[in-house]
């Protein structure tokens, strides 16, 4: 009995930990954090004003939420990796353009 017992744990264990394992998104994650830092390096350079670093925070929340909703049943699909991954190339498309714009700090 207490072999059985022992053998289901066993089992379960190492089913939750597949689960747990699926969800991880370290590409993302690093990816997020990257383009945070480039937002923040924009503010302290000048090169992208309040409302421009308030736009590409809000786009940044966007993404985070879109990768909590896809982590929620415990499995990433390749089809919301690839849904992440394309906001994650707009936002930073929109980063870039932001901070390469003629704006600058004329409009603090």
């Amino acid at each position: 009995m207490k072999t059985i017992v022992l053998a289901v744990l066993a089992v379960t264990l190492g089913m939750s930990g597949t689960v747990f394992a699926q969800a991880e998104t370290p590409v993302i994650d690093q990816r997020q954090a990257n383009q945070e830092k480039r937002i923040d390096q924009g503010i302290a350079s000048g090169q992208l004003n309040q409302r421009e670093a308030n736009r590409l925070d809000r786009e940044q929340n966007r993404i985070d939420r879109m990768e909590n909703r896809a982590k929620a049943d415990g499995v990433v699909t390749d089809k919301e990796r690839a849904r992440i991954g394309a906001a994650q190339n707009r936002a930073s498309r929109h980063i870039a353009r932001e901070k390469h714009d003629a704006q600058g700090a004329r409009h603090r």
